[in-house]
């Protein structure tokens, strides 16, 4: 049974004639997912969740996985609510990058998909970099390093049963999607994260795969927002209630992707964070940056929509938090969050600061212990209360949102005049205020939901109800609530911060 709407319930105009059309998105986040119906008129967005169920990894003895199935029971399930909602015209499916399933010569999926975060990967990087190296991967991909990229997910499963079988391999939103209508195909935006797209052409490089012994064949033909990804097969439609003919468009799949559509930017010189379990903190540019130095930087040329590019970098984000929290409920320790951010708001500025991208803060665990432990070997104060360590997460990501935007800038030749901080981030006066005071930059925050409009709108451009890029993130900046930040305090003492942070040692 699905819940009540909760959170996101926002009307910003009263309802009337002119929401005449409904689109269901389907967003899978790292912890949960949830269909969300949106309502549509010439200036009127209305978003009202119907269905919201959890993602849960599971670990069996050959590593950890995402539950696919129960996923897909999910998603139908909010679409059996999105129907009963009435009158949806369309629907779309975004998710995370870079995790996949495979598909066997039936069409039968081989295995459970493997969750980025599972350790088998170890040792792929080396295997992948011997066949072609770092600088030229980064040459062709433009792509961040990241030791779980599809690219080096496929070189851990080389010789498996599981990889021999394969014919197919369909990125996580694709592969629902081919549940949902029995089509096959690849969103560019998500497969530009896989490190086998060329970066230049935005087409699948087959002198890479042909290196590294991958058959051109088992990557799908490439679709791009906004087209048509089918209607639904006659079981999803009997089960949802919606009608067969209800077709499935090709949204921005990869959930920043998504979130970038729906920046409330108006005017040029902005940059953007999207925060969540991760935070991509970056800039839309209409070229990648290829150079070395962006390379050294670890910045990723990723597609967004209409050609543009997604020049960022992942910074590990509320992931912290969030395992902080994890850690506490099993140690019968508080973690209502509104109490946690006050206790960290008194606790002491700059205390203790770790690196957020450290390879120690990747897996699930005890990440109190491990940023004590962090602390413990920079020479820093070990922070000793829960509101401490919270201050020192909040501190570290506002320094980490500030790096990589200054560097983003510098490579990419820009000047920034203000960040949209959007996602659950958005939510976070702290975080969203440090991170003002750490760019000396003014803050804007919200939309919390950008993902979901992201989607939603795609949707409504394609039926032919909003204009171009634009129009869509006008419609954004004059129907959703905003806040907005202007830095506070010593910029210098963020300076101080910032060399201490870069002078540590970043690795046990």
């Amino acid at each position: 049974m699905s819940r009540p709407p909760r959170g996101i319930h926002v009307t910003i105009h009263p309802p009337s004639s002119a929401f005449a059309s409904a689109f269901a998105a389907v967003d899978l986040g790292a912890t949960s997912g949830r269909v969300i119906v949106g309502r549509v008129g010439q200036d009127n967005l209305d978003l009202t969740e119907v269905h919201r169920f959890p993602n849960t990894p599971v670990r069996l003895a050959d590593g950890l996985h995402w539950d696919v199935l129960a996923l897909f029971q999910g998603l139908l399930d909010g679409l059996r609510e999105a129907a009963r909602s009435g009158g949806i015209i369309s629907l779309g499916v975004d998710t995370w990058a870079v995790d996949y399933g495979l598909l066997d010569a039936d069409g039968a999926l081989l295995g459970h998909p493997f969750h980025y975060r599972d350790s088998r990967t170890d040792g792929a990087v080396a295997r992948v970099w011997a066949e072609v190296g770092a600088e030229e991967l980064y040459g062709i991909t433009g792509l961040q390093h990241l030791p779980f990229n599809t690219i080096f997910q496929l070189a851990s499963c080389e010789g498996t049963a599981q990889r021999d079988a394969a014919r197919t391999l369909l990125l996580i939103p694709d592969l629902l999607i081919h549940w949902l209508t029995g089509s096959i195909g690849a969103e560019e935006t998500n497969a530009s994260t896989t490190g086998l797209l060329d970066a230049r052409t935005g087409t699948w490089s087959k002198d890479l795969l042909h290196r590294l012994s991958l058959d051109f064949a088992l990557l799908p033909p490439l679709r791009s927002p906004g087209d048509p990804a089918g209607t639904l097969l006659p079981h999803v439609a009997a089960y949802t209630g919606l009608d067969p003919r209800t077709p499935v468009t090709t949204v921005a799949s990869h959930d920043t992707a998504s979130a970038v559509v729906a920046l409330p930017a108006t005017e040029p010189g902005f940059a953007y964070i999207s925060c969540g379990t991760w935070s991509l903190a970056g800039l839309e540019l209409d070229a990648p940056v290829m150079s070395e130095a962006s390379r050294a930087a670890n910045f990723t040329n990723e597609r967004g929509i209409d050609g543009t590019v997604r020049y960022l970098r992942n910074i590990m984000g509320m992931w912290l938090l969030e395992e902080c929290r994890r850690t506490w409920k099993k140690e019968d320790l508080p973690t209502h969050l509104p109490t946690l951010l006050a206790d960290a708001a008194r606790a002491e500025p700059f205390g203790s600061l770790v690196d957020p991208d450290g390879p120690e803060f990747l897996a699930p665990g005890d990440m109190p212990s491990r940023i004590r432990e962090y602390c413990a070997r920079t020479g820093q104060r070990i922070p000793g209360s829960q509101g401490a360590v919270v201050r020192c997460i909040l501190e570290s990501l506002a320094l980490a949102h500030r790096r990589a935007l200054q560097l983003a800038a510098e490579l990419a030749g820009r000047d920034i005049t203000r960040i949209h901080l959007v996602g659950g981030g958005s939510r976070n006066d702290l975080l969203c205020q440090l991170t003002a005071n750490a760019t000396g930059l003014p803050v804007v925050a919200g939309p919390t939901e950008a993902t979901a409009l992201g989607n939603i709108l795609v949707q409504a451009r394609a039926a032919g109800l909003v204009g171009d890029l634009a129009d869509m993130r006008r419609l954004i900046a004059t129907t959703q609530h905003l806040r907005h930040y202007t830095p506070q305090g010593d910029i210098a003492a963020w300076d101080r911060a910032a060399t201490r942070l870069d002078s540590a040692p970043r690795n046990p």
